[in-house]
Order: C-alpha cells, then structure tokens, then sequence
C-alpha cells in the first residue's frame, strides 16, 4: 500500500493537533539514535494493547530503541521547569495505527531524571522507569550507556554512535519516512492498563545514517526479542518538540 495514502503529511497532522486544543509543553531532543530491528508482527501482537492495530512496511513489523540527550523542558508560557535541565533516556517503541491514524507505541520509557518519570507517569500515563544513565559526545561519536534501577530483571542499554552520511530528509512512502515521521504516541497506563493518546509536533527530521556499536542491550529481552544483530541506524542532531495533552483513547 502507498505510504503517502495512509500517513498523513506534517502540515495535515500540525492542522489535526491545532483544532483539538492547544499545545502545553515543549521539549528539546538532542544527539538521537534511532536503532530499529525488524520483528515478528505476532510478537508484537502479545504487546501491543487489542484496541491498537500493529503497523507493518511492506508486511514487516519492526521495534525501535532510541536513547537521546532531553533539555528545556518547559510548559508554555513559563520558564524552564527546575531540575530538568538536561538527562538521558532511552525508549523502546514499535508502531501502530488507532483509528486508521498512525503512531507509536512506547513499550517502556527509561530516563536518569527521578522527577520526569514521576511526572510523566502520572501525567501522561506512559510507562516510564528511573535509570543509572549517561550520555557524552566525544568529537563526532556520542556514548551512551543506561541500567535501570531497582529491577528484578537486567534492563541495560549501552552503545556508542556516529553521523556517517550528510543530513537528509526522508521522503514519504521510504521506511525511514515510516519509521521516524509521526506525530501521534499511544500507551497503556501501567497502573489503569487503559490506552491513551497524545499528539506531538517538530520539524521533520534531518536524520543521517548512522554507525552504531551496541555492546549491550536487554531493555527487550523480556518480550521475547535479543535485540544484538546489527541494528537498521539513523542519527538526529535534534528537534525542538511541542507536546499536547494526553487523553484517553478511544477505539472503534
């Protein structure tokens, strides 16, 4: 099926999030890693909540690890919101479609800043966890590494990456398209096991290709996927995001 008539362009999606209500925060992502592997669709089925539908490529299903570098956060028309001025996450995401409307799925959140995850958890109902984490920029390669806290299980991430092609945008109808440039997420709330939605806006992405050496990754050894083949990797400098409220999902 032609991407370009099931996903909706940045204009038509900034118009959708326009008339719904008004944006209330905005957030700045910096030095992403997108690592994507392509995954069953039915081990994602087990996942992904039965209201949801699990979004394929071409009839492939795919999951996507992202650590990243969060600053300025703030709520609109206020300053910057004390003690988040800048902390690593990493999340683990696969994609899907609500309604027929295109989106991530978060299947876990992890971030090193105790406050964030609080709030976003009660906030936005995501399932988000309190990690040991770092990340540092070293001339052209960023090394990043993250353990997450009081876990009966190992939920480690670490790897080092690298910009190795000019910045580009992709172009609709692409997997890089389908993969990076959507402005809907959807979660189920740990606490509720409702669903919920919520919409972003940013720039498109000037992503590049990338060279990533994972050395170790279990943040999906729980659901049934080792993620430790050579992951499909793009890098972002980074956007500047405005970010909705949230708000229960309701299926057809």
């Amino acid at each position: 099926m032609d991407a370009r008539i099931v996903y909706l362009s940045v204009e038509e999606e900034k118009e959708m999030t326009e008339e719904r209500n008004t944006w209330i925060m905005t957030q700045t992502w910096e030095h992403l890693l997108f690592a994507h592997w392509p995954v069953p669709a039915e081990l994602l089925r087990r996942l992904v909540p039965a209201e949801l539908e699990v979004d394929t490529f071409e009839g492939q299903a795919w999951i996507g690890v992202i650590p990243f570098w969060m600053s300025e956060v703030r709520l609109r028309f206020l300053p910057v919101i004390p003690y988040t001025t800048r902390f690593p996450e990493v999340n683990v995401r696969t994609y899907v479609k609500g309604n027929e409307k295109p989106g991530i799925f978060f299947i876990t959140l992890d971030a090193a800043n105790p406050f964030i995850v609080n709030v976003a958890k009660l906030w936005y109902h995501l399932p988000y966890y309190t990690a040991d984490m770092s990340i540092e920029p070293r001339t052209d390669t960023i090394h990043f590494s993250s353990e997450r806290r009081n876990s009966a299980l190992t939920h480690r991430f670490r790897s080092s990456y690298r910009p190795v092609s000019p910045p580009f945008t992709a172009k609709a109808g692409t997997l890089e398209h389908w993969l990076t440039e959507r402005y809907r997420f959807y979660c189920r709330c740990p606490r509720t096991h409702r669903v919920y939605q919520g919409d972003i806006f940013h720039e498109p992405w000037e992503l590049q290709r990338a060279q990533a050496e994972i050395a170790f990754n279990t943040l999906t050894d729980e659901y049934g996927f080792a993620a430790t083949a050579p992951p499909l990797a793009h890098y972002c400098r980074g956007v500047k995001a405005r970010v909705w409220s949230v708000y229960r999902f309701a299926g057809t």
